[in-house]
C-alpha cells in the first residue's frame, strides 16, 4: 500500500505540474506565431530538449524494452541510435528550413508550389497525426493502469485530458517547456533503473548466462539494410513532420537550429541501449523463474517495463520512472496534437476556407481541432490493440514518401514545380499504402520489410520526371510572400 501510495503520489505531482507549465506558458502568448512556433525564440539548449523529447516517446520506452526482451536483444537499440543519425543529418539542411519563417510544412509548400500542393500535403499530414497521437496515449495508458491498477480505459481518458489541456493553453511554448522537463526525467529515471534490475537479477554475469546466444549481438534484429531503412525513414519524417521540424521553424536563428539538431542526436545516443539493457534483464528474469512468462502472455509484453519496475525499485525510483515514461509519451502526443491543430488552422481554415481570419480567429480554431483530435485519438486508444511500435512506423511511412523530396529539394532546385510536387505526393502515398495494406510488402516480385524505400523511389522518380515535363513558370526557390501573425 505504501508503495502504491508513493507512486501514485509522484505522478499525480507529476501531472498537475505539467498542467501548470501549461497555465503559465498561455500568459506568455500574444499571437498565433507566438502559440504555433514560439515567437521564434527557441536557443539551441530548449531546442535540442523538445526535440528529442518529441520523438522519444512510446516506441522508444516501451517499444523498444518490448523488443529488448522478444528476440532483439541489443539490437533494439538500433530503433533509437537511427533517430539520433537522422538528427545529424538534419543538422545540415536545419539552417534552411529555419530561414524559411513558415509556421507549417504545407505552408512551405503552399508558398512554393501554390494552394492545390498546400491544401493536398495538409490532408495527407493531419491524418497520420491523429494516429500518432493515439499511440502514445496507448503507451501513456499502459504505464497508468499498470502502475496505478486502474482500468485501461480510464487511464487512456486521464491521459488525453491532461496532455489536451496544457497543449491547449500554451502551445509550443508549453509543449517545449514540458518536453524540456520530461526528457531529462524520462533519461534520468530510466538510467537509474538499470543498477537496481541488474542487481535484482543478480549481475550482469548472471544475466549474460540467462540469455540466449546473440542478445547481444547488435545485428540480431536488424541487418544493414533494415538499419539504412530506418535512418531513411527517420530523416524522411523529421524533415517534413509537423512535430519534428515545427522545433526549426521555432529556433531563434539558423545557428541555434543546427546546434539544437546535434545536442539532440547526443541525446538520442546517450539514450538508445538503456531501455534496450532492460529488456534484456526482464528477458534473463523470465528464464531464471523470477518472472512468470505467462503474465506476460496474459497481459502483453508491452508492460514489461511497469512489471520490471513494480518488482525491482524502491517506490520512490518506481514513481520517478512512471513519470519518466509517461514523460516520454506525453511529450510526443502533445506535439502530434499541436501540429494537427496547427495544419488545420493555418493551412486549411486560414488558407482555404477563411484567408481574411485574423491571427486571434485562427489561433481560436487551432485550439478547437486540438481539442477534437484529442477526443478522436482518445476513442482510436481505447480500441486499439496494435503494437505500438507499428502503430508509428506506419504513420511516419505514410506522410514522408511522398512530401520529403519536394519539401527538402524545394530549397534548394529553381526547377521543381507544381506538377512534379502533386505526382510526388501521389506516387509515394498510393505506394506506401499499396504495400501496407494491398501486396503484404511485395512489388514487382520484391518483399520490402519497410515500404518507405520503394515509396520515396516512386515519388522522386514523380517529382523529378513532372517538374521536368512541366517545368515552373518562374524558376526560382523563393517563397511567395504571406503575412506573417
Amino acid at each position: 500500500m505504501g508503495t502504491n501510495f508513493m507512486v501514485t503520489l509522484i505522478v499525480i505531482v507529476y501531472l498537475l505540474f505539467m498542467l501548470w507549465i501549461g497555465w503559465y506558458s498561455s500568459t506568455k502568448i500574444t499571437s498565433n506565431t507566438d502559440f504555433m512556433v514560439a515567437g521564434r525564440r527557441l536557443g539551441p539548449i530548449l531546442m535540442a530538449g523538445t526535440l528529442a523529447a518529441t520523438e522519444i516517446g512510446g516506441g522508444s520506452s516501451l517499444g523498444v524494452v518490448q523488443n529488448g526482451m522478444s528476440g532483439f536483444g541489443l539490437s533494439a537499440s538500433w530503433y533509437i541510435t537511427t533517430m539520433g543519425i537522422a538528427f545529424v543529418i538534419l543538422s545540415f539542411v536545419a539552417p534552411k528550413f529555419r530561414a524559411a519563417t513558415v509556421k507549417t510544412v504545407p505552408e512551405f509548400f503552399r508558398r512554393r508550389y501554390g494552394r492545390e500542393c498546400g491544401l493536398i500535403t495538409a490532408v495527407i499530414m493531419f491524418l497520420p497525426l491523429v494516429g500518432l497521437t493515439a499511440g502514445q496515449f496507448i503507451a501513456s495508458a499502459v504505464i497508468l493502469s499498470t502502475m496505478l491498477n486502474l482500468d485501461y480505459k480510464l487511464a487512456v481518458v486521464i491521459v488525453a485530458v491532461v496532455v489536451t489541456i496544457y497543449s491547449i493553453m500554451g502551445g509550443l511554448w508549453s509543449v517545449t517547456l514540458t518536453d524540456f522537463v520530461q526528457v531529462f526525467l524520462i533519461v534520468i529515471g530510466m538510467l537509474i533503473a538499470v543498477p537496481y534490475a541488474m542487481h535484482y537479477a543478480g549481475g550482469w554475469v548472471n544475466i549474460r548466462a540467462n540469455i540466449p546466444e546473440g542478445t547481444l549481438d547488435l545485428f540480431q534484429g536488424y541487418d544493414l539494410f533494415g538499419i539504412i531503412s530506418l535512418v531513411v525513414m527517420y530523416t524522411a519524417t523529421f524533415s517534413v513532420g509537423q512535430e519534428a521540424v515545427s522545433r526549426f521553424y521555432a529556433a531563434r536563428d539558423e545557428r541555434a537550429a543546427k546546434s539544437g539538431a546535434w545536442l539532440a542526436a547526443l541525446v538520442n545516443f546517450i539514450y538508445a541501449f538503456v531501455p534496450t539493457i532492460l529488456g534484456i534483464i526482464t528477458l534473463a528474469l523470465i528464464n531464471m523463474g523470477k518472472f512468470d512468462a505467462e503474465l506476460f502472455a496474459k497481459v502483453g509484453a508491452r508492460y514489461a517495463l511497469p512489471v520490471l519496475a513494480i518488482n525491482t525499485m524502491p517506490a520512490l525510483i518506481c514513481g520517478l520512472l512512471f513519470a519518466g515514461v509517461i514523460s516520454a509519451t506525453m511529450s510526443s502526443s502533445d506535439s502530434d496534437l499541436l501540429g494537427a491543430g496547427s495544419i488545420f488552422a493555418n493551412d486549411i481554415y486560414k488558407a482555404v476556407l477563411k484567408p481574411d481570419a485574423s491571427s486571434e480567429s485562427v489561433m481560436r480554431v487551432t485550439k478547437l481541432v486540438m481539442c477534437l483530435v484529442g477526443i478522436a485519438s482518445m476513442l482510436i486508444a481505447l480500441f486499439n490493440t496494435k503494437s505500438i511500435v507499428s502503430i508509428l512506423m506506419f504513420c511516419f511511412t505514410l506522410r514522408a514518401a511522398g512530401s520529403f523530396f519536394p519539401y527538402v529539394l524545394g530549397h534548394y532546385w529553381k526547377k521543381a514545380s507544381k506538377a512534379g510536387t502533386i505526382a510526388s505526393l501521389l506516387a509515394g502515398t498510393i505506394v506506401v499504402l499499396y504495400l501496407e495494406h494491398v501486396s503484404g510488402g511485395v512489388l514487382f516480385g520484391i518483399k520490402f520489410s519497410q515500404p518507405i524505400l520503394p515509396g520515396l523511389a516512386a515519388a522522386l522518380l514523380g517529382f523529378v520526371i513532372f517538374s521536368y515535363l512541366l517545368p515552373p513558370a518562374v524558376e526560382t526557390t523563393e517563397l511567395m510572400p504571406e503575412e506573417d501573425d
